[in-house]
């Protein structure tokens, strides 16, 4: 981790606390600043690096092997399709390898180019890794520059002048700007991805914080047509719509500053009696609305083996994470229940009103990537809406 230029380095990992690792750039030409975080899964990058989620923030992937699937046009989870709305960089053990697999339309490298996504390779992510769990999540500037120019002590200075994701509200502009009905369902091999049927049996209004395009998938597949709004969209407007249901969306950025505007409609939404379900970000939310706090993690969880014990039935199942805040547990409030909770390191994982059928998870039950353990819970908001009804 040397602060000298090594011959031929074209790209930089410029840490905050002054370390500079040095390799191979990859991707967009140019520099970005973000928050830098490992992600444990073994596949499904593309997933991951347009998931909404990871705006400003740059990915560590801890899996050696990177590319081999190579983009395609139907794994993009985010709904705005630009990349300032998802990861702002990405770095790699090795140069990501070719495409081998028959869904590929075009390579990684290529891929990240178009959308202006800034890579590093040829680190030692391991390293970087266990700088993380050790020291935090850093603040970096990720840079690609072919003529291996770079001012190294510049920056380390814009890294050290960000001012992170505690306060920042990145929801507003992950958001959509207008309401919009989803009627696409999960892939399945060999139809692709399945429609909706013309007669559904929910009405499904999603809050739009960031939301991934799986989640809709999920709720269509459990016969729900799902009506997006804005983040700002207020609870009167949404229960205008008389929906069965509505589920807050994943998304970026500090629950807090969110829910300055947020949370008073998340309040109102939970006094209707309508049937909420929060994931990520809107489980954070919900817990705001309903009394409780949220705190900054010092390494965040992000990958899709996470073990995760459904307090409810006792059933363990493995899941997909992605998130640097968490709901601090012993905050929440009666008649708030604890139903899920994470056995790497004890966080909350999910909450349920005892009265009322509310509930969330930190995690993402639609995976994308991940394992569909937790599918099941899309099937329990159903069930709610029936008991609604």
């Amino acid at each position: 981790m040397s602060r000298d230029l090594l011959p031929g380095a074209t790209g930089v990992l410029a840490l905050a606390d002054g370390t500079i690792l040095q390799g191979v750039g990859v991707g967009a030409v140019g520099e970005a600043v973000g928050e830098v975080c490992f992600n444990t899964a073994m596949t499904g990058y593309q997933e991951i690096l347009t998931d909404p989620s990871y705006m400003a923030q740059i990915v560590a992937f801890t899996f050696p092997h990177i590319g081999n699937v190579g983009t395609n046009l139907q794994d993009i989870e985010q709904m705005s399709g630009a990349a300032e709305t998802a990861a702002r960089g990405a770095i790699f053990r090795d140069v990501p390898t070719a495409p081998a697999n028959w869904r590929a339309d075009v390579d990684l490298q290529t891929w990240m180019s178009r959308r202006g996504v800034v890579g590093l390779a040829g680190v030692d992510t391991r390293a970087l890794t266990r700088k993380i769990r050790e020291h935090g999540m850093p603040h970096a500037v990720i840079a690609h520059h072919p003529d291996g120019e770079f001012d190294l002590e510049a920056l380390v200075a814009r890294a050290q002048a960000w001012t992170g994701l505690v306060g920042l509200d990145l929801a507003k502009d992950a958001s959509c700007l207008q309401p919009f009905v989803y009627d696409e369902g999960l892939w399945s091999w060999p139809q692709g991805y399945a429609k909706l049927a013309d007669k559904p049996k929910y009405e499904v209004v999603v809050v739009d914080y960031g939301v991934k395009r799986n989640i809709l998938r999920a709720l269509t597949s459990v016969g729900a047509r799902a009506t997006v709004v804005p983040a700002s969209t207020t609870a009167e407007e949404i229960l205008a719509r008389k929906p069965d249901g509505v589920l807050l969306s994943n998304g970026p950025g500090d629950p807090a500053a969110t829910g300055e505007y947020a949370v008073p409609e998340i309040r109102k939404l939970v006094d209707s009696g309508t049937p909420v379900f929060g994931i990520c970000l809107g489980h954070q939310m919900l817990s705001l609305a309903l009394g409780a706090r949220t705190v900054k993690m010092e390494q965040g969880h992000h990958g899709a083996n996470h073990p995760v014990k459904d307090l409810t039935t006792g059933k363990v199942e493995i899941v997909s994470m992605n998130h640097g805040f968490t709901v601090d547990r012993d905050s929440l409030p009666a008649p708030v229940v604890e139903t899920h909770v994470s056995l790497f390191d004890g966080t909350n994982a999910g909450i349920a009103l005892a009265d009322r059928p509310v509930f969330s998870v930190q995690h993402h039950p639609e995976a994308s990537p991940g394992p569909t353990d937790s599918l099941y819970l899309f099937e329990r908001f159903a069930g709610f809406m029936d008991r609604a009804r």
